[in-house]
């Protein structure tokens, strides 16, 4: 079938030779069926008598977008390797907000924390994981989407054309698909685990804490999901295009007031405990993290040797932590040097 099959409408179009109908049906179709208003309305497709006849101008359907000529095209691509990197950020999200809240409350003596950290890290992986196996194509680990154009892609309800500025034409709909609500999804399914599993297991094992104090993260939870979920609703396109600097400048300032409040001035006070040991190895892997986000490792021999720079700031910290002890700079200022 040549071109004027594929833009086929109820009018005909004017006769033309055969070797002319890949040029004619173009023409046809621009004159007989001029373009949509707005950045993303389109024109509906059907198949009738395996012809693609266009509808109206409207809303594309879920898990559809705009192509150029305005025609509403099914989402048939994998997300890019950039697109992973901001799902793996969304959902790393809840997991460091759990494991904070879960040290916070869990206090010195208590043997409850480790268990809370496991369990808080398996809520989120099953949640991650049924969320893909939901989303289409149903039963799979893969995920078809749409390709993120441009930062107007998450804001679809601002640019609903309004022809005489009375009317509106809703055109909304996610043009990311699936990137915008599949994080909502993944929320929802770390909120229901966790109010299946986890108090349960706090009643079980947190003995060290009081009873006002044994629940207090699943509280903090109840709290930061609702913030997230704005988050996501209302900066998702933000957030797409700067997730890998956010987790960078966070991860840099956090280790230094980590560092800063736990007295770590040399290397012998990083190998004292344990802990510092894991929260320095966490803040590595998020600096690794926001170096390959950044990078996209588009050209894998040139981006890999930026990793070896992973451990420069606690290094520079370790190295000058002396020379701005507030102690030592009173004293040198009172005697005058």
């Amino acid at each position: 079938m040549g071109e004027s099959g594929r833009f086929s409408s109820p009018k005909t179009c004017p006769a033309a030779p055969p070797e002319a109908m890949s040029l004619v049906g173009p023409l046809c179709k621009a004159d007989m069926q001029p373009s949509c208003l707005g950045l993303y309305c389109g024109k509906t497709v059907e198949i009738i008598n395996g012809t693609e006849v266009l509808g109206s101008c409207g809303v594309c359907p879920r898990g559809q977008r705009t192509d150029v000529g305005k025609i509403c095209r099914e989402c048939t691509g994998a997300p890019e390797r950039y697109d992973w990197l901001y799902l793996g950020f969304m959902a790393m999200l809840p997991l460091i907000l759990h494991w904070f809240f879960i040290e916070w409350y869990s206090g010195k003596k208590s043997s409850s924390a480790l268990f809370q950290h496991i369990t808080a890290l398996l809520e989120c992986s099953v949640a991650a994981i049924v969320t893909l196996l939901v989303s289409d194509p149903v039963g799979s680990l893969h995920i078809r989407s749409c390709k993120v154009q441009m930062l107007s892609d998450w804001y679809t309800m601002l640019y609903n054309p309004s022809p005489d500025y009375i009317t509106t034409i809703h055109c909304t709909h996610e043009a990311v698909y699936p990137l915008y609500t599949i994080v909502f999804i993944y929320y929802a399914f770390c909120l229901v685990l966790m109010m299946l599993l986890r108090p349960l297991l706090v009643k079980k094992i947190a003995c060290g804490l009081g009873k006002s104090d044994r629940f207090k993260s699943i509280y903090a939870a109840l709290y930061f999901f609702p913030i997230l979920t704005v988050l996501q609703a209302v900066g998702g396109g933000l957030l797409y295009y700067a997730f890998p600097y956010i987790i960078l400048v966070l991860s840099l300032v956090t280790l230094a007031v980590y560092m800063s409040a736990s007295e770590v001035e040399t290397f012998k006070d990083l190998l004292v405990r344990k802990k510092r040991l894991i929260v320095l190895f966490s803040h590595w892997l998020l600096h690794a993290y926001g170096i390959i986000s950044i990078s996209k490792l588009t050209n894998v021999y040139q981006d890999l040797p930026l990793l070896a720079l992973v451990p420069t700031p606690a290094l520079f910290y370790l190295l000058t932590a002396k020379y701005t002890e507030p102690s030592r700079i009173l004293s040198e200022g009172a005697n005058g040097r």
